[in-house]
């Protein structure tokens, strides 16, 4: 009988680890569908895809580009919205980003890329722009781009171009009148106002490039490394 119960009982702790194992997996198997509902995307992604659509664009001079992998991916850039019978803001602005262009120099189209969407694609094809361009004296490196209307819309609003108010947001004459930068590398994103101060635009956009580690006074009471004022 004694005989009997030790068998039992070697019998009965030899399965526990069995038993013991199914339990977990049984459980692990209801969190891996749980895992199925949770976004593995990166956070780079994410925005990505909310706030910078890859809708396909066409610059000014006729070229076919996708704007987050072709403009935005990995770069610094600057964007603004207009269109090229503008009679309101867009001209003031133009001449302000030019200014902006101008004092920034070789960096724009190198490592610093400036954009200009119409807001009007079925009026601004790519001969308009191209005549804009040529109208104002854009410098090369700064892209007018144009696209189809419910892919500019998109992206006005991914961009956060627009009004809050609805009717004053459907009133192109009434558009914001403001200008967006950012590292997308770095997820680093702002606006100012697009006649803001261009030294003061131009310090903004430079500030998203500084060094994310910027080396202590050393000892001899020397001070670290900046940019120049502007």
């Amino acid at each position: 009988m004694a005989d009997n119960t030790r068998r039992n009982l070697l019998v009965t702790l030899g399965a526990a680890p069995f038993a013991g194992g199914l339990v977990p997996k049984a459980e692990a198997s209801g969190l891996d569908k749980g895992l199925h509902r949770v976004s593995l995307k990166t956070p780079r992604e994410e925005l990505q895809e909310k706030l910078l659509p890859n809708v396909e664009l066409t610059t000014h001079e006729g070229k076919k580009v996708r704007f987050y992998d072709d403009l935005v991916k990995d770069k610094i850039i600057v964007i603004n919205f207009m269109y090229a019978e503008c009679t309101g803001i867009c001209p003031g602005i133009t001449a302000n980003l030019k200014n902006v262009q101008n004092i920034l120099g070789d960096r724009v189209g190198r490592d610093i890329f400036m954009y200009s969407v119409t807001l009007r694609p079925g009026d601004d094809g790519p001969k308009q722009l191209a005549h804009y361009v040529e109208m104002h004296g854009i410098k090369p490196g700064w892209q007018f781009l144009t696209g189809k209307p419910r892919d500019v819309e998109l992206l006005r609003r991914s961009l956060g171009f627009y009004d809050g108010n609805e009717k004053l947001d459907k009133d192109q004459t009434n558009h914001i009148g403001m200008v967006r930068y950012g590292n997308e590398a770095r997820q680093w994103w702002a606006m100012c106002p697009g006649r803001a101060k261009p030294t003061w635009i131009v310090r903004s956009i430079l500030w998203m490039d500084k060094p994310l580690y910027v080396k202590p006074a050393d000892q001899n009471g020397g001070t670290p490394g900046k940019s120049s004022d502007l």
